[in-house]
């Protein structure tokens, strides 16, 4: 017999806005698009559960998948100090058929 758990989230509900943090917009990201696969940048501390219900309930819709990655960190230079850019964690999410969300509104 299976045991079907609910995916519990540690954070508060009123802070799962801040875990994302903006949507990528490259060359890749947008032939993912057609996959109806979403990428965004979001907070380091976000887990899969995490990103998932905040992403439902940003944009009301269901979520199919989550993938997850850390870009390497990358130096920056100025003059002769050399420091890091910020480190954020990537995720990759798949919506449900029928579901999409609006990153270039109509103006």
């Amino acid at each position: 017999m299976a045991k079907t758990a609910k995916t519990q989230t540690k954070i508060n509900s009123r802070d799962l806005a801040d875990l994302v943090i903006k949507p990528i917009v490259t060359e890749k990201a947008t032939l993912l698009l057609e996959q109806n696969k979403y990428v965004f940048n979001v907070a380091d501390k976000a887990t899969k559960p995490d990103i998932k219900a905040a992403i439902e309930s940003l944009f009301n819709v269901s979520v199919i998948k989550v993938n997850t990655f850390h870009l390497p960190r990358k130096k920056k230079r100025v003059g002769r100090f050399i420091g890091y850019k910020p480190h954020y964690k990537r995720a990759i999410v798949t919506l449900a058929e029928g579901d999409s969300i609006t990153l270039f509104p109509e103006v």
